[in-house]
């Protein structure tokens, strides 16, 4: 399975790049979105010029693949993160932290753009599907 970060949502939907080309050659039980980047979606959405239009695109990809909850694993996973990054003084932001243990809590690849701040999460598998 495949959780799509932010970044790669919103390329998606603006068509930079080659994620929604990647994300349309893929069965949809395949792609997910964690529940902290629905947040992240939600929260840019209210600000957005074009917010119907982006906000229907939005709709229509959350319709086709399914939210992975940040539930008690999420969660417990979270702490477990941010307490390992912390102690190697590689913090990452704390939303950035939620998705990645919500990726990791349902055994999803991480599809972003922002490799270089995931990567740090020990276990967890990132793919950048700009290029």
């Amino acid at each position: 399975m495949f959780a799509l970060d932010a970044n790669a949502i919103i390329h998606t939907m603006q068509g930079k790049g080659k994620v929604g080309e990647r994300v349309a050659a893929i069965s949809p039980e395949l792609i997910a979105i964690p529940a902290p980047v629905l947040y992240e979606i939600e929260r840019g959405l209210l600000g957005s010029e074009n917010q119907t239009r982006r906000r229907r695109q939005f709709s229509m990809l959350v319709g086709a693949c399914r939210v992975l909850p940040f539930d008690e694993m999420a969660a417990r996973t979270a702490a477990r993160i941010r307490r390992d990054l912390e102690a190697r003084g590689l913090p990452i932001g704390p939303i950035d932290t939620l998705i990645a243990a919500t990726a990791l809590a349902h055994g999803a690849i991480l599809v972003t753009h922002n490799v270089r701040e995931f990567e740090r999460v020990a276990g967890l598998i990132v793919e950048d599907w700009f290029d």
